[in-house]
């Protein structure tokens, strides 16, 4: 095994390892927005969320 080899692989796997994380977490967020529409669709809301008047 070479040094160049060595450096190479390591940062290879450092950027797979990137973008492994940033597709997950990218992936996740969608999964969340849509659970929170469905949950708003069905008339859940936030508690976050001001109610109108007569709510």
């Amino acid at each position: 095994m070479t040094h160049t080899f060595y450096v190479y692989g390591s940062y290879g796997f450092a950027a797979l390892v990137t973008v492994a994380v940033t597709l997950w977490t990218w992936a996740d967020g969608r999964a969340r927005r849509n659970e929170l529409a469905a949950l708003e669709a069905s008339g859940i809301r936030r508690r976050s969320t001001r109610a109108k008047d007569g709510e």
